[in-house]
């Protein structure tokens, strides 16, 4: 869904939301020649390596479409291993595709579950939410430290925001401008309207419709890293699947690692619990509660608390969670 919001920009990330749907609806059935409508005009055809992260891609990676690695064997793959693969057909990629029971799709630019009402009514997908989750105040430091990289995508998300609403910013009088005070602002804003989907996705969860009923989950980050292997059972156990001890000893090791990167979209084994809270020392008092203005009815129903003082933020012996009402 890259590949919608690049080459339509400047359009704003809801009104994106049809486009991506679309896209999904083709990739769940392996037909991946929808990636071309989104081709630059006389510009290369798409191939293996160009799709899906495929330097990172376990099964791009993988045999038969590169020899480096086997899929059987649960572990991370070096990208510059992978850089080395041979470009492949999406022929080739989409008969791969369909030797797979099960196809999951990350899908972090869909806002709202609502959105995929279509696809889940349709009986010959089965289709299923896993919906991830994470305290707002640490998606948005998140969005902060990869600021140089989100920096259309910030800007396509706070377009969707309501242009009639008044607005109350969160100032330190004390404050000297910088250069990255622009890039923050946008970084802070748009968790206005991520949070928004949000909880129009998690009122939907609590009513759920005929469609929804038994087909989503919320799964906490902060409960995925604070017990790995019981949050990755239950998620297995929903989609019907049963996780092997291979896999359930590569989520320890990504999550109790010891690695840490300032750069962002790095994946690596890092102590997760430490990259959970960093939000608390990092975020200023400001930013904070202009985050949890926005946010105030996801986090309520995610069992998220607000925190009074820059002190209290700062106590990381004080747990801010909850049990959440989904």
């Amino acid at each position: 869904m890259w590949h919608i919001w690049q080459k339509l920009y400047p359009g704003d990330a809801v009104s994106l939301q049809g486009a991506s749907r679309d896209m999904l609806s083709s990739l769940y059935r392996c037909d991946l020649s929808v990636f071309q409508l989104y081709n630059s005009p006389g510009g290369k055809n798409f191939t293996s390596l160009g799709l899906f992260g495929a330097t990172l891609n376990k099964a791009i990676c993988s045999y038969p479409l590169c020899s480096a690695y086997r899929k059987d064997v649960v572990g991370m793959v070096d990208d510059k291993v992978c850089k080395k693969c041979p470009p492949q057909s999406l022929r080739l990629l989409e008969e791969e595709c369909l030797k797979y029971n099960t196809v999951v799709i990350k899908g972090v630019r869909i806002l709202d579950v609502n959105v995929l009402a279509p696809l889940m009514e349709d009986p010959s997908l089965d289709l299923k939410v896993i919906h991830l989750v994470r305290d707002p105040r640490a998606v948005a430091n998140s969005r902060i430290k990869s600021r140089h990289g989100l920096i259309r995508e910030n800007l396509q998300v706070v377009r969707s925001r309501d242009p009639k609403l008044r607005r109350i910013p969160f100032v330190d009088p004390n404050h000297k401008a910088n250069k990255k005070d622009g890039s923050d602002y946008h970084s802070i804003g748009a968790m206005e309207v991520i949070c928004d989907r949000t909880s129009r996705t998690l009122r939907t969860a609590l009513n759920p419709p005929s469609w929804l009923k038994g087909k989503y989950m919320a799964v906490r980050y902060e409960d995925l890293v604070d017990n790995p292997i019981k949050t990755l059972r239950l998620v297995y156990r929903f989609v019907n699947l049963t996780a092997n001890h291979d896999i359930e000893s590569f989520a320890m090791n990504m999550t109790s690692g010891t690695s840490s990167s300032s750069k962002p979209f790095i994946v690596s084994a890092r102590n997760a619990t430490q990259a959970a809270s960093a939000w608390r020392t990092l975020l200023s008092i400001q930013q904070i509660k202009q985050v949890e203005d926005y946010c105030h009815h996801s986090m309520a129903l995610l069992g998220y608390e607000r925190v009074r003082t820059a002190g209290e933020a700062k106590d990381l012996s004080k747990s801010l969670l909850t049990v959440p009402k989904l």
